[in-house]
């Protein structure tokens, strides 16, 4: 059994006010992660998740791709911890 890591991401361009944290909630659940989304002070979406490498992987490549209506300029991704006290995956504001 692989063991869990975890990643942060930021996310930049039109990503507020479109359903980017629900569309990321969804993809969360789907893949079995665990962690949160919230919006920035700066327009930008946060991305705390953890669970598998390859589902965090997804979870990254669906980030830079974003719902329909938004538009994704940037995604700035790197490793975190696993956050293990973490549990289901949440929308904080």
């Amino acid at each position: 059994m692989t063991a869990d890591a975890g990643l942060r991401a930021v996310v930049s361009g039109r990503v507020q006010g479109v359903g980017f944290r629900y569309f990321v909630r969804q993809r969360a659940v789907a893949l079995g992660l665990r962690g949160y989304v919230r919006n920035q002070a700066d327009g930008g979406v946060e991305v705390c998740a953890a669970g598998p490498p390859d589902a965090l992987a997804e979870l990254a490549a669906d980030l830079r791709l974003g719902p329909p209506g938004s538009v994704v300029r940037g995604c700035v991704v790197e490793a975190s911890d696993a956050a293990g006290a973490m549990a289901g995956f949440t929308i904080r504001s």
